[in-house]
């Protein structure tokens, strides 16, 4: 599979998992043990079986969600391996919320060629996309 398959599966995958449904997204992930997931819901989650609970817990954040977009704002890529910066902008009902709400992520992704697919060995989203001056890696003054 090459690289523009596998980004076209990202939407679909995606817009599963903001309906609740992480098996599409478990079958982009590497089962190895160096797979990697960092989300806003919880710590850094590292090995297949960690990173299968955690897109089992993300998941079930999320109910009538939809990816709308991804603005890709960075690729590196070589033949084995490649990392995205993404922004992701959703439409997304996160919790015991009423409503539907816009959310914007920041998402890099490591994908690895693992026999003739590509695989997702590390993603990291957060919904921070503006730089807050006063936010918490300010450096210390005093």
């Amino acid at each position: 599979m090459d690289l523009t398959e596998v980004y076209a599966q990202f939407k679909p995958v995606w817009d599963e998992f903001g309906k609740g449904n992480p098996e599409p997204a478990k079958a982009l992930y590497s089962h190895r043990d160096d797979a990697t997931l960092a989300n806003p819901f919880g710590p850094v989650a590292r090995g297949w079986d960690e990173v299968s609970k955690t897109l089992e817990y993300a998941s079930s954040r999320f109910s009538d969600g939809e990816l709308l977009r991804i603005d890709r704002i960075a690729e590196y890529a070589t033949s084995d391996l490649v990392c995205l910066l993404d922004m992701e902008h959703w439409q997304v009902r996160v919790g015991d919320r009423p409503q539907v709400e816009p959310v914007d992520l920041r998402v890099t992704t490591t994908l690895r060629r693992e026999d003739d697919d590509w695989k997702i060995v590390h993603r990291h989203a957060d919904p921070i996309t503006t730089f807050d001056p006063n936010g918490p890696l300010r450096a210390s003054t005093g």
